[in-house]
């Protein structure tokens, strides 16, 4: 029985395949977050790996609290990027396969037209800018790992933009939200489930994929979708990100292309529509 280790198991991503497990019975599944596995400890990290020896690692954990990072620099360059070259190195010594989760940030948002997977990057932020670190380490330490960039994730488990809309159209008449932003969400389901068919394939293609959900809209849009399925009475407004600064810039644009990963490992897409609203009917209970 293979053995799957889950980092950041107590993120979305990392809940959503703590559900998903119980359906890949055929797996032995190790789930550990910073108290079972700290990845900032990076003279123990090969040996706390080594003691659990597992077959496939899943990189879920990293530094995402984006505005966060501009002040955090050196615990997020920790998280995105030092422990991921640890856990690349070991998973290519050792036979392991490796599925490290990265994102859209590492793009500046400067395109008009759906990213793909070789399109430059060039981070505008602190957070982007570790993150495509761990990337460049990732694949010079394992060429055979596979990076998943992904977006906007969201769920029902921590903190994310469905939930805390979702709350402030429930506490107030009006809000506003930035316009001018423009990519896909990601339910973290799907993105659970997306990880789960590749490693279901008996082939394994490594490289980066994408993965969002189908469409292409900004977060004043998905404020709206919020608020029509919530059916909330709050008035949404749309405000360009002049009119809300935050410490970490955001890319303008980063839509991914997700064509790579269908056509490579025939993984399902569903449209973001549709994924909000099985997020919000789980809310909702």
């Amino acid at each position: 029985m293979k053995k799957i280790l889950i980092t950041g198991a107590k993120g979305q991503l990392g809940s959503e395949l703590t559900i998903l497990s119980k359906t890949y019975s055929q797996y032995e599944w190790v789930f550990t977050d910073w108290q079972e596995l700290d990845l900032c400890n990076l003279e123990a990290l090969e040996s706390s790996i080594s003691k659990i020896n597992p077959q496939i690692i899943i990189n879920c954990a990293a530094h995402t609290a984006v505005d966060k990072a501009e002040s955090e620099v050196e615990l997020s360059d920790v998280l995105n990027h030092q422990s991921v070259a640890i856990m690349a190195k070991w998973s290519h010594e050792n036979n392991c396969k490796l599925v490290h989760v990265s994102t859209d940030y590492v793009f500046d948002g400067d395109s008009s037209v759906a990213l793909t997977e070789t399109a430059l990057t060039n981070p505008i932020n602190v957070y982007g800018v570790t993150k495509l670190a761990g990337e460049k380490a990732c694949m010079a330490n394992n060429p055979d790992a596979i990076i998943i960039r992904t977006s906007w994730v969201y769920s029902s488990f921590g903190i994310n933009f469905v939930k805390t809309m979702s709350r402030l159209m429930q506490e107030r008449d009006t809000l506003n939200v930035v316009n001018d932003q423009i990519g896909s969400p990601t339910y973290a389901a799907d993105l659970a489930l997306a990880i789960m068919t590749i490693l279901s394939e008996s082939k394994w293609e490594p490289g980066i994929f994408n993965f969002s959900n189908e469409g292409e809209i900004s977060w004043f849009q998905f404020a709206l979708d919020i608020q029509e399925i919530g059916g909330f009475d709050c008035q949404v407004g749309g405000i360009p990100s002049s009119n809300y600064p935050t410490p970490a810039k955001r890319p303008n644009y980063s839509l991914l292309d997700k064509s790579k990963i269908k056509s490579t490992y025939g993984v399902a897409v569903p449209d973001y529509k549709q994924s909000l609203i099985k997020c919000m009917d789980l809310l909702a209970k």
